[in-house]
């Protein structure tokens, strides 16, 4: 992750990098004001949100079809708080742990992709408001892993062990909770908090210019 302090004030985000353009999601010239107090990754975030003006970034939520209720519940508080975060929550778009984390995440007024391996879109879970169907059974794993920023993996399977591989593969953050299979590369979080804060972490630490 990024080494960079946040700063926040009179609805603009700071960073060494410069003054954060909340579409673009570019530094863009500019100094934090003196008075601006720091703030951390996740704060940040909110504050983003709060602000209005932002473009919704993707951040996968992967997990088995076949989930325990810890899982089930994880997946549904990890989808609302990117919902209120205002990112878009990208998953398979079947049952499971992706259901419940586009329950969590419709409902707190967030965007939901489903990539659902099969030919009609209508075979999506009832929260995915953008249901794509992308024909390609469990190769649709992939494209998953390759369209979001992070990855969170709740719980596992050998279908999340794939997106997981897939995510490490293309040099993306996999974040992992609640038995998410063991990949070197992995960062396991303590808790639902420590995934969304590290998510927040990772989140802008890759738009950090290049030092």
């Amino acid at each position: 992750m990024g080494q960079s302090e946040y700063f926040f004030q009179n609805g603009s985000l700071y960073s060494t990098g410069g003054r954060l353009n909340p579409w673009t999601w570019t530094w863009e010239p500019g100094r934090p004001p003196v008075s601006a107090p720091p703030v951390p990754p996740l704060t940040a975030l909110e504050k983003i949100q709060a602000a209005g003006g932002a473009r919704r970034l993707p951040v996968g939520v992967i997990g088995p079809r076949e989930a325990t209720q810890d899982q089930l519940y994880a997946a549904e508080a990890v989808g609302e708080r990117l919902g209120r975060l205002g990112l878009t929550m990208i998953c398979g778009g079947k049952t499971g742990v992706m259901q419940a984390a586009a329950k969590g995440c419709h409902e707190s007024g967030g965007l939901t992709v489903g990539l659902v391996p099969d030919h009609d879109w209508r075979l999506a879970n009832p929260f995915i408001a953008l249901p794509i169907a992308t024909g390609l059974s469990e190769a649709r794993n992939m494209i998953i892993a390759k369209s979001c920023e992070v990855l969170i993996a709740v719980g596992g399977s050998y279908g999340t062990l794939s997106e997981i591989a897939y995510g490490l593969h293309f040099s993306k953050p996999v974040i992992g909770l609640l038995d998410a299979p063991h990949v070197d590369g992995l960062e396991p979080a303590d808790s639902i908090d420590d995934a969304i804060e590290k998510m927040a972490g990772h989140l802008l630490a890759r738009i950090e210019p290049s030092q």
